[in-house]
């Protein structure tokens, strides 16, 4: 076994119906970009009536068709905020939770000690959260999953990986392994990913290879190292 390999988005994806909620981030290959990618899939309609939406700089998911949403709780969020020199991309409103503790001096990870899993019986879906802390033309990250103990939910466990970028890997982290009933949720550290410096053949890799009847929305950005700047894309089955 290869501890080392870097897989193609292709054999970390093609071919599973659902992986659920993923957040990859990494840096390109050139060492010149930041990247990052968040995507959803769902399987009731609940969860398909959505698509995201950018608004200032932070993205949103957002009812489709606002008649039909049953519960709202669980699947309108901010997806990824930004605070100070920080990027931070979640699988919900913990989003809020991590800004709101670094506003006050709290760490990452002491901001999510405050949650848990969702409360999705029998899912108990894991909340994937990953931040990007940008400095001296270079940036660090941090990923972390929130995965119940059992299948009760009677506690909660708490991992968090910290790295040192290195170009051309990225690490990828998903709600769930494949579909179920209950859906088995992600086991293990963040898969290794290849990158790409175009932000295009990136975006394009991650939503042709999400299987075609769960997929729902995909956010990709690219943040320049250099400068600052940032180039997005933005893809919603539902539009």
């Amino acid at each position: 076994m290869d501890i080392y390999k870097i897989n193609s988005i292709e054999e970390l994806i093609s071919g599973n119906p659902y992986v659920g909620r993923g957040i990859v981030i990494g840096k390109t290959p050139d060492a010149k970009h930041a990247a990052i990618a968040y995507f959803i899939m769902g399987r009731s309609a609940n969860s398909r009536n959505r698509v995201f939406t950018v608004k200032n700089g932070e993205v949103f998911t957002e009812p489709f068709d606002a008649s039909k949403v049953e519960d709202p709780s669980l699947i309108i969020y901010a997806a990824v905020r930004s605070f100070e020199n920080k990027l931070i991309v979640t699988n919900g409103d913990q989003t809020d939770t991590i800004v709101e503790g670094l506003k006050v001096g709290m760490s990452f990870s002491k901001a999510l000690n405050q949650r848990k899993f969702e409360p999705d019986a029998p899912n108990l879906t894991p909340r994937i959260s990953g931040m990007l802390s940008f400095e001296n033309g270079d940036f660090e990250y941090k990923i972390s999953i929130l995965k119940s103990a059992d299948a009760e939910g009677t506690a909660c466990n708490r991992y968090t990986f910290a790295y040192e970028p290195i170009a051309g890997l990225g690490h990828f982290i998903h709600t769930n392994v494949t579909d179920g009933n209950p859906i088995p949720t992600f086991q293990g550290e963040p898969e290794r990913m290849a990158m790409d410096n175009d932000i295009d053949v990136f975006t394009n890799a991650i939503w042709e290879n999400l299987d075609e009847n769960n997929k729902i929305s995909l956010y990709t950005r690219y943040i320049d190292l250099a400068t600052g700047e940032y180039d997005e894309r933005l893809i919603n089955k539902n539009i």
